[in-house]
């Protein structure tokens, strides 16, 4: 019998890591090549583990919940046969000479002995591969690992505990165990006021008790896991950013007309159905390449200026929770090319087949509100982006025509764009000056234009 270890696969270049959701395999179940073994979820994408080889479950090296590195053993996999191979221990003698052996020995052991000397198996707590290489980077002990109230499952210490207590440690709200004995009395004036913040529980609320129904007719149902991170992104974005709106009305008339002239034929010779999606985001792509300050993103005191403009698609899920799949260079894409990649990602956002990377990189946002016959709305910015924009409802309305015999009253095809932009680096200026290029594009489509 040989031993496979199944690991935790590649997911995209800038996924590292991913949290076990379920384990569809038991020890000692029977599995299948390419049959999935467990369920995991990045923070924005949820999917499965197959096996690569056939066999029975002998080990399972995470519990659910647990956050697991790319390339780390997460199962043990017992064939027949040599059908898998697993990492061999080479002795050094065997792949270089002998004086080089014992320079490469005691080179080992200086690794060893620094990695003894930031070693936490000496906890009965237990921390993620993660938070032991974060309290390493931030020279956090183990004493004070061990103080750090846990928001995870069974108060495990989780990201963004660590992170938390990291900031609230530099900002001196909360101080080392090491300085809190080497001066006491300055904790002791420390103003009463400041001693929640302290003391506080990143996620107390997550340990009170279940809510209970006061008249038994009503039905208490905890978040699932996506409504939970939505939750937290969405409360986070406000208190990072300084939201302000701007609202600009659109005639599109010539857009649907156009639509409607063409969409069977560009089904028929592009197997795509063409919403009014894919213009929109061509028009916002081409906003961006004019103003690129709408395509930064903020980290403490910097702006970051991306080079790429990935737009973000807002997708609502059968579920009702939202995930947001990205474009990548959508300036790069003719009109065909966009509605491919609109089609695409919001097929596989609704069938549960996106990939992490899919969600990732994402440096403006739009949303269609108007799907749901909203005529315009104030979204919320995808952080860090500084920017996001709502497609309102498209409506016939009665408008003033200006012709050179004089203006009348006619029906026209009118929707909203709703701006929200982040106050902190965009000012009103640049936040209006851009929707409003965006409004200049859509009015300005050629009906005789070719798809």
């Amino acid at each position: 019998m040989a031993r496979f270890e199944l690991k935790l696969p590649k997911m995209g270049e800038s996924v590292a890591e991913a949290t076990i959701t379920n384990w569809l395999k038991e020890v000692g179940d029977k599995i299948e090549a390419d049959e999935a073994v467990l369920e995991i979820a990045t923070d924005k994408v949820d999917s499965e583990v197959p096996s690569e080889v056939s066999g029975i479950l002998v080990e399972q090296l995470f519990g659910k919940d647990d956050l697991v590195q790319v390339g780390q053993t997460i199962a043990i996999i017992e064939t027949e046969g040599g059908e898998a191979v697993i990492t061999e221990t080479i002795s050094v003698e065997e792949t270089v000479a002998p004086a080089e052996a014992v320079e490469i020995e005691k080179t080992i052991e200086t690794v060893q002995e620094t990695v003894a000397s930031t070693d936490f198996s000496g906890s009965d707590k237990f921390f993620s591969p993660l938070v032991k290489n974060i309290a390493k980077e931030e020279n956090v002990t183990l004493n004070e690992l061990e103080n750090i109230a846990g928001s995870g499952k069974d108060g495990r210490v989780t990201k963004e505990d660590i992170l938390k207590y990291i900031e609230d440690r530099k900002s001196g709200v909360v101080q080392t165990p090491q300085a809190v004995e080497e001066a006491p009395k300055v904790v002791a004036e420390t103003p009463k006021t400041e001693t929640p913040k302290a003391v506080e529980p990143v996620a107390q609320k997550s340990q009170q008790a279940v809510p209970v129904s006061v008249n038994g007719g009503d039905e208490i149902v905890e978040m699932d896991r996506m409504r939970k991170l939505i939750s937290g992104y969405m409360t986070a974005s406000v208190q990072t950013s300084a939201h302000v709106q701007s609202f600009i009305e659109v005639d599109v008339t010539n857009i649907v007309k156009w639509r409607d002239k063409v969409k069977t034929a560009f089904e028929k010779r592009e197997g795509e159905k063409l919403t009014f999606t894919p213009i929109m985001m061509e028009a916002v792509a081409k906003a961006l390449k004019d103003f690129p300050g709408m395509n930064i993103s903020v980290d403490g005191d910097y702006i970051i200026k991306k080079k790429n403009i990935n737009l973000g698609m807002a997708a609502a899920l059968p579920n009702g929770n939202l995930i947001v799949p990205v474009i990548k260079n959508a300036d790069q894409l003719n009109l065909v090319g966009m509605a491919k990649a609109v089609n695409d990602l919001g097929n596989r956002a609704k069938a549960g087949k996106l990939k992490p990377d899919d969600t990732q990189g994402g440096t403006y946002t739009v949303t269609n509100v108007g799907t749901f016959g909203s005529v315009f709305g104030t979204p919320i910015i995808n952080q860090p982006q500084v920017g996001i924009l709502a497609l309102g409802a498209i409506r016939k309305v009665p408008a003033v025509i200006e012709t050179p015999e004089g203006d009348f009253i006619g029906i026209r095809q009118k929707m909203f764009l709703s701006h929200s932009y982040d106050h902190r680096v965009v000012d009103g200026a640049l936040g209006g000056s851009f929707v409003k290029r965006v409004a200049e594009y859509l009015e300005a489509f050629d009906v005789d234009r070719d798809f």
